[in-house]
């Protein structure tokens, strides 16, 4: 397990995350079509929090795209980096999760992020923001639509409808089990939404949320429990 230090010069208020934010969003890549579903390696990472105790956990799970058996896994625990500001979550993850992506054995390959990338108000959410730092291609799998609108698609598995913005499109709500709520798909980084929610139905054979996202949520819970489990 890698422990987190606060980087130097990390934002400490909305004010300045917002202009990271606007920096960074000019830097995005939207126009690559990132790699074919089920080939080579795909990663999933996710956080966990005890506000109480200031720790946050965050674990990167690699999986093999084809066979989705786990390659590596990694973990690492910090201080919370700063305070819950709805839209700018990222930078209460990005430092963890980060260090667990560096502390992986081998490259990660497309990363799958447990919220938005796209899909977020000022269309630069985790996947976004973990895309344009690393340069890996990314995708987020929400579980809600956050604050945008969209109809029910249809009730099969593979069904979607447009994730809406007013008019633009932001990702799509995309059913992955049958009769059971969809996801919520959005571009990160070096992606096509096609693309991202073809990675999605890949990694969903039989739950509604990604293998990746399961395996990377269950990782990051027990290394918050191992570091916040009273010493002997």
């Amino acid at each position: 397990m890698t422990t987190v230090r606060i980087p130097a010069g990390w934002p400490a208020t909305e004010e300045e995350a917002r202009a990271v934010q606007d920096g960074l969003r000019a830097r995005l890549v939207l126009d690559e079509p990132g790699p074919p579903p089920g080939t080579g390696r795909v990663t999933g990472v996710d956080v966990a929090y005890d506000d109480e105790r200031d720790v946050v956990a965050a674990a990167a799970v690699v999986l093999d795209a084809a066979s989705l058996e786990v390659v590596a896994e990694a973990t690492a625990v910090g201080r919370i980096p700063f305070p819950y500001v709805p839209g700018l979550l990222a930078f209460r993850e990005i430092p963890a999760v980060l260090a667990a992506l560096d502390a992986l054995p081998c490259p990660p390959g497309l990363v799958v992020c447990d919220g938005y990338g796209l899909a977020h108000p000022r269309r630069f959410g985790l996947a976004s923001h973990l895309g344009v730092l690393t340069g890996l291609p990314t995708i987020g799998v929400a579980k809600n639509p956050f604050t945008f609108t969209c109809d029910p698609p249809g009730p099969g598995r593979g069904a979607s409808s447009p994730l809406l913005a007013g008019e633009e499109e932001v990702g799509r709500a995309l059913r992955t089990r049958d009769g059971v709520k969809p996801v919520y798909v959005s571009v990160g980084h070096r992606t096509t939404l096609s693309g991202a929610c073809a990675h999605t139905l890949a990694l969903t054979p039989a739950y509604r949320l990604p293998e990746t996202t399961r395996r990377a949520d269950a990782l990051c819970r027990r290394a918050l429990r191992t570091a916040t489990a009273p010493r002997a």
